[in-house]
């Protein structure tokens, strides 16, 4: 007779810094009525992986749920598995914080229930050759990937089951392929058409092996799945159906399975991960080629014998798509690196590895079907947390004392050097190469990006949008939903449209223009007008950088010799810029000086551009005051024009702080809301990435003559709401 082991297992997430009530949803419509059809069928075994955030929600909230899972681990029905506690991607982060989040996650699973994980979880499947060693390290025995990886390594399909055995440097580890025919049709077909296709796969042998693995929320979360799942009865027929099938169909844990029988062979894997991931992975117009090609293939009868050649793009490369990616993954590395330098030196630093770890929860990393990077939340708590941790070995190298220090580094990784000034209060970061702007200004006190923006890109399933007016697909398996996802948006087509725009430059703070004079607040608003010079992006040099030996202060000096066109003549132009910092007023200060090479005087619109975000768009708590005129308070969705302003403060009032930005002579002001269209779980989305503000003048300039134009900026602490909120 045949006999088919199947295991089970689901992977339970919920990012860092996501909203609480998407916590609550989340346990109320997938995590536990899951559980508890689970109790209800004692003789179904399940392979369950949570990560450290809902652990450590279900710890705060839901402790009852913790004490459910001991009950179910006990009774040797679930198995769960370990894994980087804060849902790192183990290929962009340092082996030794990978080994510490994994030795984490055991910790936490050993301390709270019976047994210690024997395997571990790879967050999106995303395989790296080195991690056989890595887990290893932390005692760590197997993992399970996409049937995807095995295909791409060259095995045939009908041949992937049981499991297989790779390694490196000597250290070995099982890897359980996924069935990706049942990553599709779980929970999204009828459950008998499930159990069809087990016997299928079985064929003649009398014993093969198949396993699932997926996201638990799609038992309940995703669009129309909650009905389906529970309401509707799938999830209790699924379980019935394979009680009702227990002489053929055998449930196993992975650990159990792993025990019992031995590899199907070795192999070794290409750096891959789940086939969407890989295409997301890839750059807008090459996501497009690859789609044309799978068509073609598809309509010649050849995409099955080619899957093996056809594999899409390689994870890591999102930090080469998205530069908002890059940038934090970039920091993070830089506190990592300061964090083990520190803990070797043997100062109390240990508070902020937890911190850190946070940082690198991998969600506001990429973006595929959901909003990932483009999510302004997600992408703060990864910074607030790396601030966080900054703060605290800030506290063990230099007490409570002011202080100040600079590198000029690569802090991008792209071979050019950056000027990174750090203090008590604030962080600095400045690319001489990207039009001498700073890409970061930190808040310490508040552990605050300012500048944590988002430019304007374009994405491959923007196309359908724009060339048609309805939305692209947003999910690429409908036809295997129980009730079709609606293309539904959260705002109407005409407002996609109008949002639909592309930046040809990253917004940053302290760019500068020189405008066509034709140039109007919308053109500019919709990065459709006229740039007269070439200093926007444009590298800048670093001529001077030095700290002031009295204060804590940084100054260092910028230089680009440049050209402004007029008509048909081009007017050479020198603009250098001084930027000092002084952390102990957490103030910063800009000061331009434009220089005329031309022989002939003409006028040059002069702005200077400052992107920064409080992350709501409308929240009256945060807001732009223009004090004395008749604008008033605005919040940052607002769109203004004003003439002759001295200063106004951007203020967040929640978290109660502000900042104080003072032109000297006063100028003009235009300040427009940033939106981005992303699409998300079931429609797409406009989403707020931030407030850009250009500071504007009309200069004459003459031959040889200079002019002097300087922003302040000061930040500073007040009472905010989020202090004065005590739990009931």
């Amino acid at each position: 007779m045949k006999h088919i082991s199947f295991q089970l297992c689901i992977h339970n997430h919920q990012p860092v810094g996501n909203f609480e009530h998407v916590f609550h949803k989340a346990f109320t419509s997938a995590y536990r009525p899951f559980i508890e059809c689970l109790r209800r069928h004692p003789r179904i075994k399940a392979t369950l992986h949570y990560s450290g955030p809902l652990l450590e929600w279900f710890d705060a909230e839901q402790p009852a749920f913790l004490d459910m899972l001991k009950e179910l681990e006990e009774r040797r029905q679930i198995e769960l598995l370990g894994g980087g506690f804060y849902e790192p991607i183990f290929s962009i982060v340092r082996e030794p914080d990978v080994v510490g989040q994994l030795e984490l996650m055991n910790q936490y699973l050993g301390a709270r229930f019976s047994r210690m994980p024997r395997g571990a979880w790879i967050p999106e499947r995303v395989w790296d050759p080195v991690l056989p060693k890595l887990l290893a390290a932390a005692h760590l025995a197997y993992t399970l990937l996409d049937s995807t990886h095995f295909v791409s390594a060259g095995l045939d399909p009908e041949d992937i089951r049981g499991y297989y055995v790779t390694e490196r440097e000597g250290k070995t580890l099982a890897v359980f392929p996924i069935d990706v025919q049942l990553r599709y049709s779980i929970p999204f077909q009828p459950p008998e058409k499930t159990i069809q296709y087990m016997k299928f796969f079985a064929g003649e042998d009398e014993h093969c092996a198949i396993t699932y693995g997926d996201d638990g929320e799609k038992f309940g979360m995703w669009p129309g799945t909650f009905a389906w799942v529970y309401e509707q009865g799938w999830l209790e027929r699924f379980f019935s159906l394979l009680e009702h099938h227990a002489d053929m169909i055998c449930m196993r844990t992975l650990s159990e399975y792993y025990a019992e029988h031995p590899p199907q062979g070795q192999i070794y894997l290409p750096t891959l991960s789940y086939e969407e991931m890989m295409e997301w992975a890839l750059p807008a117009d090459a996501v497009m080629r690859f789609a044309m090609l799978r068509e073609k293939l598809t309509s010649l009868g050849l995409r099955d014998a080619c899957r093996v050649f056809i594999r899409g793009g390689y994870w890591n490369n999102f930090l080469a798509k998205y530069p908002e990616s890059n940038q934090i993954h970039k920091k993070m590395l830089l506190v990592s690196e300061r964090f083990e330098k520190l803990s070797a030196a043997g100062l109390p630093v240990e508070d902020a590895r937890r911190e850190l770890y946070k940082g690198q929860c991998n969600c506001a990393y990429w973006h595929g079907l959901f909003g990932g990077v483009y999510l302004n939340y997600l992408r703060h708590a990864g910074y607030a947390h790396l601030i966080t941790a900054e703060t605290i070995m800030d506290s063990a190298e230099h007490g409570d004392t002011d202080w100040i220090d600079y590198q000029v580094t690569d802090f991008n990784k792209d071979l050019f050097d950056d000027v990174l000034v750090s203090g008590k209060n604030l962080n600095v970061y400045c690319s001489p190469r990207n039009g001498g702007s700073v890409f970061e200004l930190d808040y310490k006190p508040c552990a605050f990006n300012i500048a944590n923006t988002f430019t304007r890109k374009r994405e491959a399933y923007h196309r359908t949008l724009k060339h048609n007016g309805t939305p692209a697909s947003p999910v690429t398996m409908n036809d295997f939903f129980p009730q079709a996802v609606q293309e539904a948006c959260r705002i109407s087509q005409e407002e996609l449209h109008e949002h639909l725009v592309y930046d040809w430059y990253q917004r940053t703070l302290f760019l500068d223009h020189v405008l066509d004079p034709a140039t109007t607040l919308t053109s500019f608003s919709r990065a459709q007008y006229t740039e007269r010079g070439d200093f926007i992006a444009a590298p800048y040099r670093l001529e001077h950088i030095a700290k002031d030996p009295r204060v804590p202060a940084v100054t260092f000096v910028l230089v680009r010799d440049g050209t402004v066109a007029d008509g048909y003549q081009s007017h050479p132009l020198r603009i250098t810029k001084t930027i000092a910092v002084h952390d102990a007023h957490s103030a910063l200060t800009v000061a331009y000086c434009l220089r005329s090479g031309s022989l002939q005087a003409y006028r040059a619109w002069f702005g200077v551009e400052l992107n920064c975000t409080l992350l709501a768009a409308n929240d009256p708590l945060k807001y732009v005051h223009f004090a004395g005129t008749a604008y008033g308070k605005q919040t940052m969705d607002a769109t203004v024009a004003l003439d002759d302003i001295p200063a106004f403060d951007v203020k967040d009032a929640w978290n109660g702080f502000g900042v104080r930005v003072a032109l000297e002579p006063a100028g003009s002001v235009w300040m427009f809301p940033v939106y981005t269209i992303a699409r998300t779980e079931d429609r797409l989305e406009r989403m707020y990435q931030g407030t850009t503000v250009l500071l504007h003048w009309s200069l004459p300039l003459e031959s040889g003559a200079e002019v002097h134009r300087t922003v302040h900026l000061h930040l500073y602490r007040f009472p905010g709401e989020k202090d004065q909120v005590r739990p009931t």
